[in-house]
């Protein structure tokens, strides 16, 4: 990922955020049209346009990707109960086939 600097901020391109969240979402599969429209807006953001195209722009960028995030897999939180009864199970089954 390419950084620009800016007046004591550090930030990627938008486009390279853009794609990084979109793999992490992974929903490309499921929503291909989307996902490249986020690219092309994050593209007009990183170019040099007026604020007022921008603030636009800016808009759309965050109603698509809301959109996509809706669309996300949900991802299978464990916590510290999950993984005992998971260690639990896994010494039962060892038990098991040893008797």
């Amino acid at each position: 990922m390419t950084l620009r600097e800016g007046p004591g901020v550090i930030m990627a391109s938008n486009v390279e955020a853009i794609k990084a969240e979109l793999a992490q979402m992974r929903v490309a599969d499921r929503a291909p049209g989307l996902a490249q429209l986020a690219v092309t807006l994050a593209q007009v953001m990183d170019a040099d346009e007026g604020a007022n195209a921008k603030a636009n722009v800016g808009r759309e960028l965050r109603a698509v990707m809301a959109d996509l995030r809706k669309l996300a897999p949900v991802a299978a939180e464990r916590d510290r109960v999950d993984e005992l009864a998971q260690k639990r199970q896994d010494g039962r089954m060892i038990r098991a086939r040893r008797a």
